[in-house]
């Protein structure tokens, strides 16, 4: 039956897709995470116990790779490394080996140290390590001599054979007043290098995540003198990231004209120096799959900026920088310079959206950014990823379940699609009502293929059925599936995000598992060796294969012994691929097959064709007792 063949073959091309998605990109992913998790453990041991042992002190920075910049230009500073001997602090005793400012905001909490006037402390508060409220927050920067030291810092540098005396990450600025920094109350620091220069730097932060550092430079001294303003992000240690295609991790910036850049760090590993010149309104920094440290210079700021990798020791460092056009402070004046540094979660409010009427502006629309919103990896299909977002973020803040708005969000796109599935599922009906025809026909011309074709598309033409419409509503659904996917997979908001019940991560896969009885049984069926992979399956993938087996009990049984086998094995094969995804993913499934077999059955009674399901399971059950 034609029908039944489009069926067939949208179900395989699915499947296909989904055993593509778990071999190349799932059980990679489980091996990494184990690795990761033991060479953490292992970090995490070996920090512990060099904690025990005196404190190095930290040499100055290493030498930076070469960064061609305007004629006479300096290039930025390097990232500092602790010496080949050096001991690996605890974090918290290199956050107590210098003087520090608190860091106090709703969503932020930390230090800066003023020993190089650096951000290099800062936790997500908001924001944890698992789904159990008192886990540990998110630490995003970490200081020097700590296990992966990850920090910004500004500054100035001199033009090209000055011997101008600037503060570097060694200095030892003083705070001017006391207190922390709040969004209410930014911090000044002073310091004055004793040959006429003094540098005072103010930093204020926001309710979120947004740092902005002014740095002044007076010259009391006896000569004019030329400072190039700089930034950077650097971080140490090269970090275990999630290795997904469709996720990129590493170092990123929108750079003007040049657009997006996007460098993993594997690649900047084999480039060491990618540079960007003469860039007008860009900005770069470092982003993992939920967080980013990001430089916002002005928009209308000419810079030299620069991705690179440099091995120090065992030690590889990355660094986003950028140099911007000199200032020259005369004899009696003041040079000013204003950075920003987004340190944060990628919260697609507060990152911004760019796209029509999202209507959530952000820093992207709030700074004139360009194209922010790209910190947050949308992929290729954004026109079809943002919409997705956006209406799933719509329905949260309706209803204030991020579950409940991914069922809601399921019927709104039933609704869209209603006119081409009404057509595709009363296509289908016909096709069953002209069944007793097709046999008819098979039966006068049993050995004239050429004939039976013939006469079949007449039938086709006469009774206006699109003999393809059959899988349409499979395939409809396909870029839905990706674009949720892709949604539940990059989005921080559906991070950790609770559905009902054992549903406490709708981004993670379902925590329940048949083979343990859903806990009642002490035993970790995924920790067999070779088939615990394949041992998962849990409560909603097993609503999802119940749902999908009964949208295939609302077909005829087709004819043909292996179309049979197919249709019947087919539910259990997506029940055990669909186990390893995002429970969110397969909520969706579930709901979507639930609403499609009540749109067919309607439909198909609409159009005078019997609603075969009932008889369907029956005969399904009597044939199983028979064979019994």
């Amino acid at each position: 039956m034609t029908d039944n063949r489009n069926t067939i073959l949208a179900v395989i091309l699915s499947g296909l897709v989904l055993l593509g998605w778990q071999y190349f990109f799932n059980i990679p992913q489980m091996e990494k995470q184990r690795a990761a998790q033991q060479a953490q453990q292992q970090q995490e041991a070996a920090a512990k116990q060099q904690a025990q042992s005196p404190a190095a002190t930290t040499p100055g920075a290493p030498p930076a790779p070469a960064t061609p910049g305007a004629p006479g230009a300096p290039t930025a500073p390097g990232a500092t490394s602790p010496a080949a001997n050096a001991p690996t602090l605890s974090r918290e005793a290199a956050i107590a080996a210098s003087p520090r400012i608190k860091v106090e905001t709703p969503r932020l909490s930390g230090s800066l140290s003023l020993k190089g006037a650096r951000l290099d402390d800062l936790a997500l508060i908001q924001f944890r390590e698992t789904v159990d409220p008192k886990s540990p927050p998110i630490h995003l920067f970490s200081p020097s001599g700590s296990a992966n030291p990850y920090y910004a810092e500004f500054g100035w540098v001199g033009a090209a054979g000055s011997n101008v005396k600037l503060p570097d990450q060694n200095t030892a600025w003083e705070q001017e007043g006391s207190g922390a920094l709040t969004p209410t109350s930014p911090v000044t620091l002073k310091w004055d290098n004793g040959e006429g220069l003094t540098f005072h730097r103010q930093i204020a932060v926001d309710d979120h995540f947004l740092f902005t550092v002014k740095d002044d430079v007076t010259n009391t001294g006896g000569a004019a003198v030329t400072l190039y303003p700089f930034a950077l992000i650097s971080r140490h240690g090269t970090p275990h990231v999630e290795g997904y295609y469709i996720l990129h991790e590493g170092l990123i910036g929108y750079l003007g004209e040049q657009g997006l850049q996007e460098k993993t760090y594997a690649k900047i590993d084999e480039a060491k120096v990618v540079d960007f010149k003469n860039v007008t309104n860009g900005w770069l920094g470092i982003t993992d799959k939920y967080w980013a440290s990001a430089l916002l210079p002005d928009t209308n700021a000419q810079l030299q900026a620069r991705f690179s990798s440099n091995q120090v020791g065992a030690t590889r460092t990355y660094q986003t920088d950028y140099l911007e056009d000199a200032k020259t402070v005369p004899i009696g004046g003041t040079a000013t310079a204003t950075a920003r540094l987004f340190a944060g979660a990628k919260e697609a409010r507060v990152v911004g959206i760019n796209f029509p009427f999202a209507g959530l502006g952000g820093y992207n629309q709030q700074l004139g950014l360009n194209h922010f919103d790209l910190l947050i990896d949308w992929g290729w299909f954004y026109f079809i990823t943002k919409p997705m977002f956006l209406a799933l973020d719509f329905f949260f803040h309706l209803v204030g379940n991020f579950g409940v708005a991914i069922l809601l969000v399921t019927v709104l796109v039933k609704l869209i699609f209603l006119p081409l599935a009404n057509k595709s599922y009363a296509s289908m009906a016909k096709m069953k009502a002209i069944q007793p025809q097709l046999v008819a026909l098979k039966e006068r011309h049993p050995d004239d293929k050429v004939k039976q074709q013939q006469e079949m598309m007449e039938i086709y033409r006469k009774e206006k059925i699109n003999p393809v419409a059959g899988c349409l509503p499979v395939l409809l659904q396909i870029p839905v599936f990706f674009s949720l996917y892709k949604v539940l997979f990059v989005t921080i908001e559906m991070r950790h995000a609770p559905f009902f019940g054992w549903i406490r991560d709708l981004s993670a896969a379902d925590p329940t598992n048949l083979f343990n009885l859903f806990g009642l049984v002490p035993f970790d069926p995924t920790s067999i060796p070779v088939l615990g992979h394949y041992l998962v399956l849990g409560a909603w993938p097993l609503v999802m294969g119940f749902t999908m087996w009964f949208q295939m009990k609302l077909n005829p049984q087709p004819p043909d012994p292996t179309q049979q086998m197919i249709f019947a094995w087919m539910p259990v094969i997506f029940t055990f691929m669909l186990a390893h995804f995002p429970a969110g993913l397969v909520i969706y499934w579930a709901w979507n097959n639930t609403l499609s077999v009540i749109q067919q059955a309607y439909i198909m009674r609409r159009n005078g064709v019997k609603v075969e399901l009932f008889d369907n399971l029956k005969s399904s059950f009597s044939k199983k007792k028979k064979t019994a």
